[in-house]
């Protein structure tokens, strides 16, 4: 980001009254903490917030401050609309279609579509709220404890605990100085990334039980009857991609979530080496070189086909 873009920034919020402020369906940590991290600091300096996730905050996030005060829906009239953690407006969902155009789009993705009026988009982030971070440093937006710990949490959950090959020194840095302001290092990563709850330890039995491992490729699916008989109540794969991504056997990890509206969630991961985010962007997904996703349109069974012939193209180094 440069000078003119942070004051632009600056400029938008400081003459803005009432603020919408969206992430991506299915959000994570990073999708969550940017966005109740970026609406406490409006809510400081005095400015209307709404905040919404079409999907709502994942349960697994009910222990961070202000999550309750996230909307499934948007209502009324805005000074300033804000999309966080999105590499593309679809990511939202159907919160914007009655809105338009969002005025900016923060983000970290390398595939980002800068759909925005005015997009800080920056790719070496470890995560989004890294981003809002430098913000509000620059800016000298206010910060507190309640802030620091929804910002730790966004970088635990896109780091893996700071053990992604993009954890740079500055991330580690900010990550001190969250504590500094009160965040609890080892609660949040307990709770966000120790703690599995009973239904998603079901559901990734489910998973497991039908893995497959070829030439350094993993890959398993989960399907709408496995959500049914594990009593899971999201739409992700509870994480079992991370699992997945630790088999020292493989280079590539992949993982099928089939969706009531006809579509395939597919995550990806990838060692040092490979890049996934390319594959997601044939199936008009995307994301970063070591970690990506997409929603396609079609069967399980056909989308693994499709999905898993160009993901060998990745890691025989042909795609």
């Amino acid at each position: 980001m440069n000078k003119e873009n942070i004051q632009a920034f600056g400029n938008l919020v400081e003459r803005a009254d009432r603020i919408l402020i969206i992430s991506h369906t299915r959000p994570d940590g990073d999708a969550v903490g940017s966005l109740i991290g970026l609406g406490l600091i409006f809510e400081e300096l005095g400015k209307k917030v709404n905040l919404v996730l079409e999907d709502g905050v994942p349960k697994v996030f009910h222990h961070l401050p202000s999550y309750d005060r996230v909307f499934r829906e948007a209502a009324g009239v805005y000074d300033l609309i804000v999309v966080v953690d999105c590499s593309d407006i679809d990511r939202i969902g159907n919160v914007l279609d009655d809105y338009g155009e969002p005025d900016v789009n923060i983000d970290h993705h390398p595939t980002n579509t800068c759909f925005a009026g005015l997009n800080l988009v920056q790719e070496t982030a470890v995560a989004t709220v890294e981003i809002i971070y430098d913000l509000a440093v620059a800016l000298s937006l206010p910060l507190n404890q309640s802030i620091a710990e929804v910002f730790l949490t966004g970088l635990l959950t896109d780091s893996l605990g700071f053990r992604t090959s993009n954890t740079t020194p500055k991330a580690l840095r900010i990550a001190a100085e969250l504590q500094e302001l009160g965040a609890d290092l080892p609660f949040l990563y307990r709770k966000a990334m120790g703690e599995k709850s009973l239904e998603a330890v079901k559901y990734w039995g489910l998973g497991l039980s039908r893995i497959n491992l070829e030439d350094r490729l993993v890959w398993t699916s989960l399907s709408l009857e496995d959500r049914k008989k594990a009593d899971y109540p999201g739409r992700d794969d509870a994480d079992l991609i991370n699992l997945l991504a630790s088999i020292k056997e493989t280079d590539i990890s992949l993982v099928f979530v089939e969706q009531k509206n006809g579509t395939v969630k597919v995550s990806w991961r990838a060692r040092p080496g490979f890049d996934v985010s390319k594959t997601a962007l044939e199936f008009g997904g995307g994301g970063h070189k070591p970690a990506a996703g997409a929603e396609i349109k079609g069967s399980l069974e056909q989308v693994q086909e499709d999905v898993i012939k160009a993901t060998r193209h990745a890691l025989n180094g042909t795609g």
